[in-house]
């Protein structure tokens, strides 16, 4: 599920960590319930905090471990981690073209892509068009 919201190394990475945790017999524990930390992760994501650019980043911020932030988001807001925050990548992805950014490689930069390809399948996956075809669009108004 996460392989396919095109965030290889977030989705990776929530991957990866569910595997370990399944197979060690890993249950993680938090004084943190799991609608404050759902509701902290996304607030962060939201804000643009930089740790939250990475999904470690993210855990360590809200003190809890990778897998057990990715299992809590998807439980409490029936959608991953991964998907979220490129839900809110495409946002602003979508206000900077609105606003007459040309430059998509800057922009794929400056929001965390890796590069103007991912940004383009990425724009595609969430609002079924390209940027190109976005700012075309944008551009008649």
């Amino acid at each position: 599920m996460a392989a396919s919201t095109g965030d290889a190394d977030y989705a990776a990475a929530e991957e990866l960590l569910r595997l370990v945790a399944l197979a060690a017999g890993y249950a993680t524990k938090s004084v943190i319930g799991d609608g404050v930390l759902a509701a902290a992760a996304r607030e962060a994501i939201l804000a643009d905090v930089p740790e939250s650019a990475t999904l470690c980043g993210l855990a360590e911020l809200l003190g809890v471990s990778p897998f057990r932030l990715s299992r809590v988001f998807s439980r409490q807001t029936g959608t991953s981690l991964t998907r979220f925050r490129n839900r809110v990548r495409v946002g602003r992805v979508m206000d900077r073209l609105t606003d007459g950014e040309t430059a998509l490689a800057d922009l794929a930069h400056d929001l965390g892509f890796a590069d103007q390809a991912h940004l383009t399948r990425t724009v595609r996956d969430h609002v079924g068009s390209t940027p190109v075809e976005l700012r075309r669009l944008l551009s008649r108004r």
